[in-house]
This record gives C-alpha cells, structure tokens and sequence, in this order.
C-alpha cells in the first residue's frame, strides 16, 4: 500500500505552561559541555516560559551505552542544578524513560507505519545501490537510490528466496521540506535531497531515526532543541512526523531549534575526547555550579550586552531560545574562570568556607570530618582567600601553611626568588620586632604598623620588596593570603618559628 501524500502537517502552537522540551543523551563517555549546555539551554527555555523538561536516557546502544555513564549523567545535571519534570528517577505519564525499556512501543508504532504504507521493505545491499549509481554515471557514495520503492509481491518473494532479509525505510515526500528554525529562520531542504532512510534493522529492531522521534512524539514534546550537527537530519524527523500523525500516534510537528556548534582549540569542533570538554575536569578544578552555569549559558547566548556575570534566576527570566546566537561559540578557559570568581566573591563567607572544605580534604589539609579548631581557623581565613581566588581548587595551596607543622613547612622554590639584597637581615630585623609584640596586642594591625616602620621606613626597604622574606617564611609561597593577617592567625610562636628557620637557612646558604 502506497500512501498518497499528505497535507503539510500543522506546526505546534503551544505557548506557556504548555510547551515541553527534552534531553535525551545516550549513556556513552563522560558529560561533555556541549550535552550539558544543550541541557541547559533546554531547561532554561522550559523553566522561562513555565513549561517542563522531560529527561530520557537514550540507551539502545548495548556496545557503548553503561549504567556509569548513566549516573554521570544524573551528576552532572545535579551538580548543575538543572531539575526535570518528568523522566528517569522521577517518573511521569509518558515512562519508562529510557529506551531500553520501550520496546513494545516501538513496536506498535512500526506496525502502525507499516499498515500504513508509510514505511517500506528494502533489500538492496550497499554494493548493489553502489554499483547502480555507477552504470547510471553517478557518484556511488550517493547513498540509496529509491529502487526499492514499488517492488511487487513477486520481486519481494524472490528476495526472501533467495535468503534475504529486508530493512525498512521511510517514504521521504517527493517535495521541499521547509521549516521555521527557532534560532536560524527559515530552512528549506530540497526535495529528494534526503533518501528514503532506514527506521527498521533486518532483525526488527527500531532504529534511532525512528524512536527518537517517536519518543517525542509520544512524550507530547513541543519544542526540540538539539545540537547544531543533528540540522541535516530535521527533513527526516519531520517527515517521519507526518507519517505518524496520518497513522493517528500524534497530532502535530514539534518545533526545532538547533543550537550552535562549541569549538575548542584551533576552532575545531569540540569532541567528547578533548579534556577541556570534559565537564567533572572543570568541577574538579573548582568551578562552582554557579559559574559553570553562568559560562555555559554564554556558550552561545548573553543577558545584556554590558553584563556578562548572572545568577541562574536571572538566566530563566531572560531566556528564550529564540535569542541564541547562531554563530559557533567558543571555549575560552580564561573567561570561564574569570566568571567563576565573580560568583566565588558573590557567595556568603560561611557558603564559601563551607565549599572549600572538599577540596581541602581531598588534598588532607584538613581532616575528614573537620575538627572543631580547624573549622575555627578555615572560617577566619575565609575573608583573606575569598577575594584572591578563581578556583575552590585553588584552597589547599592557599591555606596548606595554616594547618601544617611549622617544621612541616615547606618554602617552594618559586618563594626563594627575588627576596632582596640582605633578605637575612630583613628576616633578623622582623624577628627582633615581632618579638617584642605583646600576646594580647598580636594583631594585623599592630604587625603592620611595627614592620613597616622598622623594615621599610628604618631600614629603607621599598614597600614592595620589603616583605618578600617574611612572606616567604610564614607561607612558604611567594604569592599568599595577605602577611600580617596570616601572621595573626598562626599566633606569634608560629610566626617567630617560621621566621628563623628561613633565617637560619638563608644564613647558612650564604655561608657555604
């Protein structure tokens, strides 16, 4: 039974609390950002127009799809803050969500297309179609040729004769597919630009050509907003969604918006395989969820044109897919991170002091649990790293030398550098000075007032090399949290401990 061609089907309309769009990433690999920033993009649109979001794992591919992937992929969109409606782990009217379970489904809705005629046995084999386009004088990587179309009953029974077993493909409509994208306007296909395509495998089982589609369809979605690299395959989609309304499965075609291309390194199109799309690297290096969110969200769209740092609420209130930038976006590591201090400095200091804590535990700076004395001490702390950092994995370097033995202390190399003509001397005059500094009055404050005047205005050292030695000592790092706060927090024996010993051993390097 051939069909005869349908009317062009209608376009949904759902506006508001209506409108529903997917996610739907197949299990395989670690979250990339370009998943998640589809993601994202989908949430956003659903969560600014008071619609909802259904999550689907597509996972048919048994070789590549896994149950760890699966949970990463429950992680990362945690980690992120993007809920969902509907879908796996939550449920909802339209399960099971994942198409590992959908099999009679998928079923049902084959035996509905082939009723129908909208879906036909083919049994050419690719070096048949091959070498038919050769004998025509055409290209033979043109892909099917339509000769199965029309075959009769006879030709079908000498094929299987002969120990054949048919794919089933689509009947593409013998005209132009045009469609309004929602980021990219107006797009035509050409008809017969796209062949008759494969939904069935000779074994029956469904294709992702047809149930991705069809899962839309079922789940009732009305937006789609997918990746740039799936535009090509829209005329089939379309098509294969007015086969399924004439059959009765759904009523309308959904609306397609393709997102932009994220390049890394040389402009080239980021993979799953290069680090810096990898999205725990970028959470293991301590980017807060707020600005991977922020950064992810600029990976081809913007609040304003004057203001690049926003909240996840200001996000949902502003987006609409409609504004994305259909132009490829860029990864840019420096930019990332320069927002994710923004939002670093945004936090309240007991949430920031609170966020460090894995990080410095995964280093053991500092136990697990914390004790009581060194959520003291991370908690004073807290004012003088908060401004200076980009990064949560930035605090064990930061911090190491306030939880750490003096005679533990480490003084990095780097610290050792540019530490003046006399950094002995300078070290002598500081020790002799902050010995003098009463108990009850070791503050900022006094330190400050005290060095200065003996270091840089007595001895006539410039400011800015003047406390290189002392800095050195007390962290062991040339660039640390500021020094006579950080001399505060230690307490005098501490810093007069770790004053000589930079001392004794600048001294003793001198001598030999």
């Amino acid at each position: 039974m051939t069909p005869t061609a349908p009317a062009p089907a209608p376009v949904t309309e759902a506006t508001g609390a209506d409108i529903r769009v997917r996610f739907c990433p197949s299990p395989t690999g670690t979250p990339h950002m370009g998943m998640v920033r589809t993601a994202l993009f989908n949430w956003a649109h659903a969560r600014h127009h008071g619609g909802k979001l259904i999550f689907r794992i597509e996972d048919t591919d048994a070789a590549r799809d896994s149950e760890e992937s699966y949970h990463q992929l429950l992680d990362a969109m945690r980690w992120l803050g993007i809920d969902w409606d509907e879908g796996v782990e939550v449920g909802g009217p339209h399960g099971p969500y994942r198409q590992s379970q959908r099999g009679d489904i998928y079923q049902d809705v084959i035996a509905k297309l082939r009723e129908g005629g909208h879906i036909y046995e083919s049994y050419s084999t690719a070096e048949e179609i091959a070498e038919r386009h050769r004998a025509a004088g055409r290209d033979p990587q043109l892909g099917y040729d339509g000769s199965d179309r029309d075959l009769t009953e006879e030709q079908k029974a000498a094929f299987r004769a002969e120990g054949r077993e048919p794919v089933w493909r689509l009947r593409m409509p013998d005209e132009d597919i045009t469609f309004e994208d929602m980021v990219r306007g107006e797009i035509t296909f050409k008809a017969g630009a796209t062949p008759d395509f494969v939904v069935v495998r000779a074994n029956g089982q469904p294709l992702y050509t047809l149930v991705n589609p069809v899962d839309d369809a079922l789940m009732g979605i009305t937006h789609v907003l997918r990746g740039e690299d799936l535009l090509s395959s829209t005329p089939r989609q379309i098509a294969l969604y007015r086969a399924l309304i004439s059959v009765g499965v759904t009523d309308v075609i959904p609306r397609f918006g393709h997102l932009p291309y994220v390049l890394g390194e040389g402009s080239k199109k980021l993979s799953k395989r290069d680090p810096e799309s990898n999205l725990f690297l970028y959470r293991e290096q301590g980017f807060l969820p707020e600005g991977m969110v922020n950064y992810l969200a600029l990976l081809g769209w913007g609040y304003s044109a004057d203001q690049d740092v926003f909240s996840r609420e200001e996000m949902v209130e502003r987006f609409d897919a409609s504004d994305v930038n259909p132009n490829p976006a860029r990864v840019d590591f420096k930019k990332a991170t320069a927002i994710n201090a923004d939002h670093m400095r945004l936090l309240d200091p007991a949430e920031f002091t609170e966020r460090m804590v894995p990080h410095l535990q995964e280093a053991g700076v500092v136990s697990d649990p914390v004790t009581p004395e060194q959520h003291t001490l991370l908690v004073a702390a807290t004012p003088l790293v908060q401004p200076r950092m980009n990064l949560l994995g930035e605090a064990p370097d930061m911090l190491r030398f306030l939880f750490v033995p003096d005679a533990d202390l480490v003084v990095q190399d780097d610290a050792l550098k540019k530490l003046g003509d006399d950094p002995v001397a300078v070290l002598d005059r500081a020790i002799a000075e902050v010995e003098t500094v009463p108990a009850d009055s070791f503050a900022a404050a006094t330190l400050e007032e005290v060095l200065r005047a003996a270091i840089v205005e007595d001895m006539g050292i410039k400011p800015r090399l003047a406390f290189g030695p002392l800095r050195s000592a007390i962290s062991g790092r040339r660039i640390s949290p500021p020094l006579f706060e950080s001399m505060e927090l230690l307490g005098s024996p501490s810093s007069l401990a770790r004053l000589r010993a930079l001392r004794d051993r600048l001294a003793a390097a001198a001598e030999a």
